[in-house]
This record gives structure tokens, C-alpha cells and sequence, in this order.
């Protein structure tokens, strides 16, 4: 009985273990598969494929811009000639021909004349609703426009002050001292001094 007993206990001791190793196993197992996955995710963009996938936009952007650049120039002459009309060959028209033509180009030009001031006018009027509602949008959010103010040096009054205070003292130096005597009178002269008793009142 404690045979048997013993047994059973060596047997799910066994059993635990080999449980244990198994889990083990599998978790090293998804350890190690994850790595190569990341290992080969991170080493997909080699050099080589790098430098194969910048030529291949470089060409790609390169037929883009062409077919662009063909576009743009279909484009343009497609307006051209829908404005000007397609160039006539007049080198063996008769006069009549010729005058035919040159009224038809002169029309054309009249019309595109008035169209060019027709567009023009839209332009100027649009400018001015855009200008007029960015000042608004200014307005609404409490930014105003700065105006453009004049530069002026800080320095400027200051010379003027020193210029004027230095003719100031020049015209001070120029002014000459005037003696007061060259300027009274000879009956001034002949005043008597307070200190000095006239005759009348040294007579008894």
C-alpha cells in the first residue's frame, strides 16, 4: 500500500514536471519566433532596396513633371489658339485676301482688348473684397494692422539742440562790448556828481 502510494506521487511529480518543461518549451519557442519576426521585419529595407526604391520615385516624379509639362503646354496652345486663331497663309492671297485678314486680326484684337479690361476690372475688384474682408477678419479677433511708420533717428534732436546752443554761443562771442560813455550826452558829462555841491549852495 505505501508502495503503491509512493509510486503515485513519483508518477504526478513526473507528470508536473513534464507539464512544467512543456510550457517552458512553448514560451521559448514564441520567444525565439517573435525575434526572427522582428529581425526580419526591421532588416526588410536593405541598402540595395533603398536605393532601388529612390530611383523608382525619382522616375516616377520625373514622368509626372514631363506629362505635367505637356499638359501645360497643350493647354497653352489651345488658348492661344482659340484667342488668336490659327497663323494664315497670305504670301499668295490677293489684296482683297489680305485686307480680309487684317480686318479679321484687328476685330480680334478689339475684342481681347475688351476682355483684357474686363478681367482686369474683376481682378481689382476682387483684391479689394479680399483686402476689405481680411480686415474684417482682423477686426472680429482684435488684431489690427500696424501701420507703416517713418524711421527717424533718435540722434536728431539731440543735434539740433547741440546746434543751436553752439550758434548761440557764437553769436554771443561775436557781440562786442559796447562802452556806455561813447553814448551819453555831453550835458551828462556836465551834470554835477551828489558827492559834489553846486555854487548856489556854497554861496551864503
Amino acid at each position: 500500500m505505501a508502495d503503491d502510494e509512493r509510486k503515485r506521487l513519483e508518477d504526478e511529480k513526473k507528470r508536473k514536471q513534464a507539464e512544467t518543461d512543456r510550457k517552458r518549451a512553448e514560451v521559448r519557442a514564441r520567444l525565439e519566433e517573435a525575434s526572427k519576426a522582428k529581425k526580419a521585419k526591421k532588416g526588410f529595407m536593405t541598402p540595395d532596396r533603398k536605393k532601388k526604391l529612390r530611383l523608382l520615385l525619382r522616375k516616377k516624379a520625373a514622368e509626372e513633371l514631363k506629362k505635367e509639362q505637356e499638359r501645360k503646354a497643350a493647354e497653352r496652345r489651345r488658348i492661344i489658339e482659340e484667342r488668336c486663331g490659327k497663323p494664315k497663309n497670305v504670301d499668295d492671297a490677293s489684296e482683297e485676301t489680305v485686307k480680309r485678314v487684317l480686318r479679321e486680326y484687328h476685330n480680334r484684337i478689339i475684342a481681347l482688348e475688351d476682355q483684357k479690361f474686363d478681367f482686369e476690372y474683376i481682378v481689382k475688384k476682387k483684391d479689394y473684397e479680399i483686402s476689405d474682408l481680411n480686415s474684417q477678419v482682423n477686426d472680429l479677433r482684435g488684431k489690427f494692422m500696424k501701420p507703416t511708420l517713418k524711421k527717424v533717428s533718435k540722434y536728431e534732436n539731440k543735434f539740433a539742440k547741440l546746434q543751436k546752443k553752439a550758434a548761440e554761443f557764437n553769436f554771443r562771442n561775436q557781440l562786442k562790448q559796447v562802452k556806455k560813455k561813447e553814448f551819453t550826452l555831453e550835458e551828462e558829462d556836465k551834470e554835477p556828481k551828489k558827492s559834489e555841491k553846486a555854487e548856489w549852495q556854497t554861496k551864503k
